[in-house]
């Protein structure tokens, strides 16, 4: 009779009993862990120097993440869009350089020090090499037209998958130093990287940004990422590499320096090329101010142009046209007491100003920059007449949404010239909240006038600011001031309006980067019917062409404004 046998996994060795007969399977050999490295210095402190990497590797891949969001928004627009395109493409790359450093375990130091270097150099250059991209290939066209979108997923893919082969290779390097209950290890680690994280998140927007800037404090980011992989490296396991391996190290560790310190040097010389690139050569005025990057051109023999982070917000071949539109039709009755919610330019103001019977115009402007160039700087202070040594006119440096939240006294007139509603920092600023509490500063039969983009290369966000309107309880006109008139919707094919008009897709962008918009969409709104005649009915009829019904109005918890 043939006893019954034990199924035996395969690849597991079979022990016999003490009988001789029947086999046992037996627990397969643990593979033999890698010895416990030789090290300059005691254990304790071996540990310490590691998990002071980790900080400093964590906080270094923080602020790359952070630095492309930021620049990608400046450049791009929507930052809700690039902050989620960077983030997410990272997070999975750094899936992949996880899966990817499993290869190498077994050189766990080299293969470290080699993905720093490479980490530094990628991640230090990634926010000139995105400028250069923008500003020397940006109006390419063609299979280009996306480019500097192609170069931001990139560098995102780039940058994750180095960032996610660090924690595998320093889990190896810490338990080199010593044995120690992989639970724990991952503890040690994952709290070091999370504080790194913290001290890189908070030093980005409050130490970085306004004291070095986006390409100098990336690249400082870099050279401080070299410095420690190389230093932890070299320092602490340079006898787990050959000869020939640290030489290689500390060579690549030194040109990367090197590269990162000939960027740094000439950064000042690379940004005044690249504006000249994306605004011609007559830059006046280039300013980081706490809120935005203001550039001014021309203004002396060439028209004026007002650009606030990289977009066109005041031209002198257009502003008198547009500011008039603007304002005349909210004018169109008693109009002693004005608010202008931006317009720190003045211009708005001017218009205003040169109607009979005004006491007073305030203006809320939230970046003091502005203000001061408007106060400041002769070809603008031209433009807008100096209304800031008119005694009638009063500035307040606040954001419009938290003003309007304070007891005022109502309004004749509220004069809304404000961003375009598609750049998403100024969405709320076009949110029902938002002309709830405009309406609630107005006088009984005050009105509103209201900024809203294109009519006809964006009608959707138009008509979407007169649904929020209506939804705060305003009754509004639309009306359209431009060349032609708008297409109908049927008629009208995404970017062929733009090549008429001179407007590229995007909010406040032009074509070619020097001529304004020459079509606006406006609003003007109020609790009451508003006057008859306070717009030319052609210009209400061009607008009611394009209408499109339907559209639910935009909050401040579900904007509506992406086109």
């Amino acid at each position: 009779m043939i006893e019954p046998r034990t199924p035996v996994q395969s690849g597991v060795p079979r022990a016999r009993s003490e009988e001789g007969t029947a086999p046992l399977p037996v627990a397969p050999l643990p593979v033999a862990p890698l010895p416990v490295a030789p090290l300059p210095v005691k254990q304790a402190t071996g540990r310490f120097l590691v998990l002071a990497g980790v900080f400093l590797c964590a906080a270094c891949g923080l602020v790359y993440e952070l630095e492309l969001v930021a620049l990608a928004s400046y450049l791009i627009g929507d930052s809700v869009t690039q902050a989620s395109v960077v983030l997410s493409v990272m997070v999975f790359a750094m899936g992949i350089g996880s899966l990817g450093a499993k290869r190498l375990r077994l050189r766990a130091a080299a293969g470290f020090g080699a993905v720093e270097a490479a980490l530094a150099l990628v991640g230090g250059c990634s926010a000139m090499a995105l400028y250069a991209a923008f500003a020397w290939t940006g109006d390419w066209g063609g299979s280009w037209a996306g480019g500097s979108r192609y170069l931001l997923v990139g560098f995102s893919l780039a940058i994750g998958v180095l960032i996610g082969a660090e924690v595998p290779l320093l889990m190896v390097l810490i338990q080199r130093i010593r044995r120690q209950d992989p639970g724990g290890a991952v503890a040690d680690l994952f709290a070091a990287d999370y504080v790194g994280a913290l001290v890189g998140g908070l030093a980005f927007p409050f130490l970085l940004l306004p004291m070095l800037g986006q390409l100098t404090g990336a690249l400082l980011t870099g050279a401080v990422n070299a410095l420690a992989g190389g230093a932890l490296v070299l320092g602490l396991f340079r006898r787990d590499l050959t000869r020939r391996g640290r030489w290689t190290l500390l060579v690549a560790n030194v040109v990367v320096l090197g590269l990162l310190a000939s960027a740094a040097a000439l950064v000042d010389d690379f940004e005044r090329a690249a504006r000249q690139a994306m605004y011609g050569k007559d830059v006046r005025v280039a300013v980081q101010t706490g809120v935005q990057e203001i550039v001014v051109t021309g203004g002396k023999r060439e028209p004026f142009n007002l650009y606030l982070d990289g977009r066109l917000r005041v031209s002198g071949r257009d502003q008198q046209r547009y500011h008039e539109a603007l304002v005349r039709p909210a004018m169109a009755g008693p109009h002693a007491r004005v608010l202008i919610l931006g317009g720190g330019d003045g211009l708005a103001a001017r218009q205003v100003l040169r109607f009979p019977g005004v006491r007073q115009v305030d203006i809320v402007e939230i970046d003091p920059g502005v203000v001061r160039l408007a106060r400041n700087d002769p070809p603008l202070g031209a433009l807008n007449g100096h209304v800031y040594e008119d005694p009638r006119v009063r500035a307040v440096t606040e954001d419009a949404f938290r003003w309007l939240r304070g007891p005022h006294t109502p309004y004749d007139v509220v004069i809304s010239d404000l961003p375009d509603p598609g750049i998403t920092a100024s969405t709320k600023l076009y949110s029902q909240e938002f002309y709830g509490l405009a309406a609630q500063v107005l006088a009984p039969d005050g009105r509103l006038a209201v900024h809203a983009g294109s009519l006809s290369s964006r009608p959707r966000v138009f008509w979407t600011v007169d649904a929020t309107l209506r939804a705060a309880g305003l009754r509004t006109v639309p009306y359209w001031v431009g060349t032609g008139a708008p297409p109908a919707p049927a008629a009208r094919q995404h970017g062929a309006w733009d090549r008429l008009t001179g407007i590229a897709d995007g909010p406040d962008r032009t074509l070619d980067g020097t001529r304004a918009p020459s079509d606006w969409g406006f609003e003007l709104a109020g609790p009451r019917p508003l006057p008859e005649g306070a717009v030319p009915r052609e210009r209400v009829r061009a607008a009611e062409r394009s209408r499109i019904t339907g559209l639910a109005p935009s909050t401040l918890v579900h904007p509506r404004y992406a086109d």
